[in-house]
């Protein structure tokens, strides 16, 4: 890992609690965690009281603070996965990195504890490059550098707004492929980080994330909820349609995304059975939701994240929301998203 400058002053780390006890997880965490503030952001829907360890420095959200700074109105929701958002929202840190508390530390080839803040820091800090790939993976990891052929205009790189990190045991599988393999394991640490092409479409999950927050924050936006999902909800297409948003907004303003390391080690994933329930709406959606953001410009006109998520808003509404209802009712989540933003900016 090349070295990164961590000013643990400019860094958040945003856990979205979905389980009451935190002991364990904490605990497990404490030797990178105990460095940095934590935002901890109780799912509203979990009733039982949080069980925190001493010895952090942690500021604790529930349903009545999330109430107090949003309102009760607003079209966006906080419920479970999507809690974490909120963490995104009232961070006031450059970065944010936010991972899971299904997740443990993992250890790499040589069983040493990876540090995920420092590698998701290290990615965020060193240029992207997304206009041309190399076929060495990051050509500014130490050891490594541009191949033959890459063009020297190009080899300054681009700022990185986005690092996705990986995880080992339970991939991120969907619930056909969970139904069908059950025993299947992620256990391949594989030493590398890759910048995401350019106008290339990557799904994105907020298990293990890290995201330059004064650039792109506005831009992870939970918007997508599928029509009468209740309680069962496909609430990983919340995430799937937030990373779309994203890497469209980072190509169009020339920023870079990066995936690989660092990886965390998930402990749980639930029922494969129940989540394909869940999820086959979400499944068939996919064919209109993909073609959709492949083509989707946004205009020279749009140079900020905000900017970019209301022209996007504009667009979802004018040619997906011929498909389904769902899609306008995102495309006016976005919207409200960007007016929340600035107005907790604003505070």
């Amino acid at each position: 890992m090349s070295q990164a400058v961590i000013n643990e002053n400019e860094v958040d780390i945003v856990i979205g609690a979905l389980h009451s006890d935190l002991t364990t997880f904490m605990n497990e965490w404490k030797p990178i965690f105990s460095r940095f503030h934590l935002i901890i952001i109780k799912d509203p829907d979990l009733k039982e009281e949080l069980r925190i360890p001493e010895g952090f420095s942690v500021d604790v959200y529930t349903k009545s603070e999330i109430e107090r700074v949003v309102g009760s109105s607003t079209s966006v929701r906080f419920s479970g996965y999507s809690c974490r958002y909120f963490g995104f929202l009232i961070s006031r840190k450059k970065y944010v990195v936010c991972i899971d508390d299904d997740c443990v530390p993992a250890k790499d080839n040589l069983g040493i504890l990876v540090d995920a803040v420092a590698q998701h820091i290290v990615n965020l800090q060193t240029p992207a490059t997304p206009f041309f790939f190399n076929t060495l993976y990051d050509p500014f990891c130490k050891g490594a550098d541009f191949v033959r052929g890459y063009p020297f205009s190009l080899r300054s790189g681009v700022d990185c707004a986005l690092s996705c990190g990986l995880w080992l045991n339970l991939a991120d599988l969907d619930a056909p492929t969970q139904a069908l393999k059950p025993g299947q394991r992620n256990l391949r640490y594989v030493d590398a980080v890759v910048t995401v092409p350019s106008r290339a479409m990557v799904p994105v999950s907020g298990i293990n994330i890290a995201f330059n927050r004064e650039v792109v924050g506005p831009a992870l936006v939970p918007a997508l909820r599928l029509a009468g999902e209740g309680k069962l909800r496909w609430e990983t297409m919340e995430d799937i349609w937030c990373g779309m948003c994203v890497k469209v907004i980072c190509d169009h303003l020339g920023l870079g995304v990066k995936s690989g390391l660092p990886y965390v080690w998930r402990t749980e994933r639930g029922d494969a059975i129940q989540s394909l329930k869940k999820e086959w709406e979400g499944v068939k959606l996919m064919e209109d939701v993909v073609p959709f953001f492949q083509s989707l410009r946004l205009p020279q006109s749009a140079t900020t994240a905000e900017d970019c998520v209301v022209e996007m808003a504009k667009t979802v509404k004018e040619q997906l929301g011929k498909v389904d209802p769902m899609f306008s009712a995102a495309a006016e989540a976005m919207e409200e998203w960007v007016k929340l933003w600035k107005s907790v900016r604003s505070v």
